[in-house]
C-alpha cells in the first residue's frame, strides 16, 4: 500500500533533522549551508523551507528532538530500579548513553546548538523554554522520590532540578574528555549531596 502524505511529510522531517545533525556536529551552523543540509538528505531546499523556514528552523527543531530524547532516554534508564541510588545513577545512564551509542556526534551537536542559542535572542527563548520542561520534570520526580524513600528536600524541588540537571550536564561535558575521571559512583555521589543525603538511605545495592 502507498504512504500517506502524512508519512511521507514526516520522513521528509526526519532525513532533514538527521542531516542537519551529521553536518551541524561536522561543520558548525554558521559554516553548514541549507543547500548542502537538503542535498545530504535528497531532499530539495524547497522541502527544507516548507518544513523549516531555514536553518534557524532545524535548529529549533534538533533542540527540541534532543530534549525529548533525553527525556525518553532517562526514563528508559530508571525503569527497573527500586533504589534511590540506582535511580541516581539511571539519570547518568540517560544523560550519557547516545554519546556511547554515536560517538562524539552528540557532544559537537549540543555544543553547536547552546553556542547559537547563546549568541541568538530568539534561540535562546526556545533553548531556555526546553529546558524549563526538563526541570519541572525532573522536580516531580524528585518530589515523588522524597515521599516514597521517606527523606525531606533539603531546598525547594525546582531549584534541586536546576542544580541536579547543571551538575549532570557538566560532569558529562568532563566525561566525554575524560571517562575515567566520572564513574557512575562518583556522580551519584554528587547528587546526593545535591539532594543533602550524604549516605545511602536505602538498603538496596548501590551500582
Amino acid at each position: 500500500m502507498g504512504r500517506t502524505q502524512e508519512e511521507r511529510r514526516a520522513e521528509t522531517r526526519a532525513l532533514l533533522l538527521n542531516a542537519a545533525a551529521e553536518l551541524f556536529a561536522q561543520r558548525g551552523f554558521h559554516a553548514t549551508s541549507a543547500e548542502a543540509v537538503a542535498t545530504a538528505a535528497d531532499r530539495t531546499t524547497g522541502a527544507l523551507y516548507n518544513h523549516f523556514g531555514g536553518k534557524e528552523g532545524l535548529l529549533v527543531g534538533l533542540l527540541e528532538q534532543w530534549i525529548e530524547q533525553t527525556i525518553v532516554d532517562i526514563g528508559a534508564s530508571l525503569q527497573g530500579e527500586h533504589d534511590l541510588d540506582g535511580r541516581l545513577g539511571a539519570l547518568w545512564d540517560g544523560v550519557v548513553r547516545r554519546d556511547s551509542e554515536s560517538g562524539d556526534a552528540w557532544l559537537l551537536l549540543e555544543f553547536e546548538l547552546w553556542l547559537h542559542a547563546v549568541r541568538d535572542p530568539e534561540m535562546g527563548v526556545v533553548g531556555a523554554e526546553r529546558f524549563q520542561v526538563m526541570r519541572r520534570g525532573l522536580a516531580g520526580g524528585l518530589e515523588d522520590w522524597s515521599r516514597e524513600f521517606g527523606f525531606d528536600l533539603p531546598a525547594p524541588s525546582d531549584e534541586l532540578a536546576a542544580q541536579v540537571i547543571a551538575l549532570l550536564l557538566g560532569a558529562a561535558f568532563q566525561y566525554r574528555l575524560d571517562p575515567a575521571a566520572f564513574p557512575q559512583p562518583v556522580v551519584v555521589s554528587g547528587l546526593r549531596r545535591v539532594l543533602g543525603l550524604p549516605a545511602p538511605i536505602t538498603t538496596g545495592a548501590t551500582r
